[in-house]
C-alpha cells in the first residue's frame, strides 16, 4: 500500500510539473502572437526555449576591496518575449539598466567576507524568439514613421572607439557604393563586401574585438569583425547601423551547451525602418545569402545592445566594448577569473518555414 501511495504521488507531481510547463509555453506563444502589426505574427517560425547561464566566481581569500560584478539580462522586445527570469545567488543583487541603449543587468556587490569563498550566480529563463524578416520596400511611414533625423536613429551613425567611420573606413566605403542610387542600394554593397572579402576565421590573434580597421585589413576574423567593418562602413555612407550581441541556438539540436557569443547588426532606411542583416552566417551558408540581408533566424537570443557601454553603477575600468559576457572588478581593476556556462533546451519548436532557407 506504501509503494502504491508513493507510486500515485509522483505520478501526480509528474502530471502538474507537466501541466505547468505546457501552460507556460501557451502563455509565451499567446504573447508573441498579441504583439502589434509590425511584430512577428503567430504564423511565423519562432523557437521556444529554455536558456541557462552560469558564472562561476572563484573564493578570493585575502581581498581588501569589495568585488564588483555585472551580469548581462535578456530583454523582452518585438522579436523576443522573455519570461520567467529567476537570478539564483548567495548574494544580494540589483537588477539596473544602464542609459545609453537601456541594456538590464544584475549587479553584485560582494563584501570581502563574502569572497573569501566561491559561489555561482544562475540566471535562468525562458525565451520566444521569432524570425525577424523584413520587406525591403519603402513606405510612407516605415517603422513607426521614424526617420534617419531622428535622435534616436541618428545617433547610430556615431563612431565607436573601435568602429571608426573615416579614414581607411570612410575610403572604402565610398569606393564600394559607387554608382549606388539609394541607401539601400549603398547597404546592399556594403553587405556583399563585407560577405565576398571577409573570411570567418579565428586562427592566432586580432580577432574578436570588432576593430573596423583590422579587419579590414586581416580581412577575416569572427561575427565581431565581420559587423564592425559593415557598421564602420554603413555610416561612413549615412546609414544608421546597430550592434547586437546574444548567443546562437544550434539549429539541429533540441538541447546543448553553447560555447560562445553571437552578433549581428541592424541598419536604418528611411520608410522601412530597422533592417537586420548577419553577416558571418551568410559567409557560413552561401545558401542563405540572400536571406540573410534582411532577416534573421529563430536561432539565437539577444542580451544586449551597442558597445562602448558605461554600466549601470558605472565600471571604474574603460567602456565595456561589448556586454554579452560577465564583466568584474576586484578593488577597482579588472577581475578576469570568472568562469561562464551556458546551455538552452527547447520546449516547443516551430518550423521555419522553406522561405527561411
Amino acid at each position: 500500500m506504501k509503494l502504491s501511495t508513493r507510486f500515485i504521488k509522483i505520478s501526480i507531481v509528474t502530471i502538474f510539473s507537466a501541466l505547468a510547463l505546457s501552460c507556460s509555453i501557451a502563455m509565451l506563444t499567446s504573447r508573441a502572437a498579441s504583439r502589434p502589426a509590425d511584430s512577428p505574427q503567430a504564423s511565423q517560425p519562432s523557437r521556444v526555449f529554455e536558456f541557462t547561464y552560469r558564472v562561476s566566481v572563484p573564493a578570493i581569500p585575502g581581498s581588501h576591496g569589495p568585488l564588483r560584478i555585472w551580469v548581462p539580462l535578456p530583454s523582452t522586445d518585438q522579436w523576443q518575449t522573455i519570461s520567467q527570469l529567476k537570478i539564483e545567488s548567495p548574494i544580494a543583487y540589483k537588477v539596473n539598466r544602464e542609459e545609453r541603449f537601456s541594456n538590464q543587468m544584475a549587479y553584485f556587490d560582494v563584501a570581502a567576507a563574502q569572497a573569501a569563498s566561491p559561489f555561482e550566480i544562475t540566471v535562468h529563463f525562458m525565451a520566444v524568439r521569432s524570425e525577424h524578416r523584413v520587406e525591403l520596400v519603402a513606405t510612407h511611414s516605415g517603422s513607426g514613421a521614424l526617420s534617419s533625423r531622428d535622435p534616436a536613429v541618428a545617433r547610430f551613425l556615431q563612431p565607436d572607439r573601435l568602429v571608426p567611420s573615416d579614414g581607411v573606413i570612410g575610403e572604402l566605403s565610398k569606393e564600394q557604393t559607387a554608382g549606388a542610387n539609394t541607401q539601400l542600394e549603398k547597404a546592399r554593397k556594403i553587405y556583399e563586401y563585407v560577405v565576398a572579402t571577409m573570411r570567418y576565421d579565428k586562427s592566432g590573434t586580432g580577432w574578436g574585438h570588432g576593430d573596423a580597421i583590422w579587419a579590414c585589413t586581416a580581412k577575416r576574423g569572427n561575427c565581431t569583425d565581420f559587423h564592425s567593418l559593415f557598421d564602420g562602413m554603413a555610416r561612413a555612407a549615412g546609414i544608421p547601423a546597430r550592434f547586437e550581441v546574444g548567443f546562437p541556438l544550434p539549429p539541429d539540436k533540441p538541447e546543448s551547451e553553447i560555447p560562445g557569443y553571437h552578433c549581428w547588426t541592424e541598419f536604418f532606411i528611411d520608410g522601412i525602418g530597422w533592417i537586420p542583416i548577419d553577416a558571418s552566417e551568410a559567409w557560413k551558408h552561401p545558401d542563405k545569402h540572400d536571406y540573410f540581408f534582411g532577416a534573421n533566424d529563430i536561432n539565437r537570443v539577444q542580451f544586449s545592445m551597442g558597445r562602448d557601454l558605461r554600466l549601470n553603477p558605472p565600471q571604474q575600468g574603460e567602456p565595456l566594448n561589448y556586454f554579452v559576457y560577465p564583466y568584474a572588478e576586484l578593488d577597482g581593476k579588472l577581475f578576469d577569473q570568472l568562469q561562464t556556462h551556458f546551455a538552452f533546451r527547447d520546449a516547443q519548436r516551430n518550423a521555419p518555414s522553406s522561405a527561411t532557407m
